[in-house]
């Protein structure tokens, strides 16, 4: 196993660490212009400013799992936007759909607003994510307007049917933003330097926390955003989402010596490395 520890999300140096002698570390270089940060095992930010887009199956999810990173990046002067596919409507055990879906849009941005991101509101229906043409499409389109420089959504596998289509979807649409010949109102975006899979205890099946975000600075920012979620923090849902993603950025920060962490993983093929000898 190998843990890549990232000060934040732009890949400049991969810093490859033994799970078994943190103390061996050996720089990758994925994108030279980067530089070593001093004191622990990261890599320094970009001065180049970039766009995050944040793709998720329902509102919340987004928030919940990486939301201290969209923070992070926003504070620093980055253009953040989440994409909410549906609004999570159905998952309130005693409101209608239509009435939980005004709350949650409403929780959704409010939560925005404190992470400091844009929020867009995608037109399906929760559960009903349709892994099709038209959602690839839909989701390109977004891509190209807004020229993402980095893309998050949900690993590959899930026990949520919307979140394994949210990445099939997200993956291709990014591809098709990239193109020449399709139609479209934007222009080809060829913009986009890494997709990356943020860590949900639903999608935990062949997951790899591969990438470390130290998240220590944001974390406020994050508590007080997903509070806004009454499935967060309220008494709707059986699964603790709060006590979990907090305990869980606590052990994450563990192994990336901070106090908080948030991990990503990539796809395997972006894992290997050809190198004519350690440099």
């Amino acid at each position: 196993m190998k843990i890549i520890l990232y000060d934040n999300l732009w890949p400049g140096f991969y810093i490859a660490v033994s799970a078994l002698a943190l103390m061996l570390s050996i720089t990758l270089s994925a994108f030279a212009h980067e530089s070593l940060a001093t004191g622990k095992d990261t890599v320094a930010v970009s001065d180049e400013p970039g766009t995050i887009l944040a793709i998720g199956a329902h509102a919340g999810d987004m928030e919940v799992s990486c939301g201290a990173v969209l923070a992070k990046h926003a504070k620093m002067g980055n253009r953040v936007i989440m994409l909410h596919l549906t609004l999570g409507e159905r998952g309130h055990p005693e409101m209608s759909p239509d009435a939980y879906a005004d709350q949650k849009k409403q929780e959704a941005e409010n939560a925005a607003e404190i992470l400091g991101s844009e929020v867009i509101f995608g037109p399906y229906s929760d559960a009903e994510i349709p892994d099709n043409d038209e959602a690839r499409n839909y989701v390109s389109e977004i891509i190209r307007k807004t020229k993402p420089t980095h893309v998050i959504t949900h690993w590959k596998n899930s026990i949520h049917k919307d979140h394994s289509a949210t990445h099939s979807i997200v993956t291709d649409a990014v591809l098709l933003a990239s193109l020449e010949g399709i139609e479209s109102d934007h222009p080809r975006h060829r913009g986009v330097r890494g997709i990356y899979f943020t860590e949900n205890w639903e999608d935990m099946e062949g997951f790899e926390p591969y990438i470390f975000v130290d998240v220590s600075g944001s974390f406020q920012l994050w508590k007080e955003a997903v509070a806004e979620y009454e499935f967060i923090v309220g008494d709707i849902s059986t699964f603790p989402y709060f006590e979990y993603y907090s305990s869980l950025a606590t052990v994450r920060g563990a192994l990336a010596r901070s106090d908080y962490a948030v991990t990503f993983d990539i796809d395997p093929f972006g894992k290997r490395q050809t190198l004519d000898y350690f440099p």
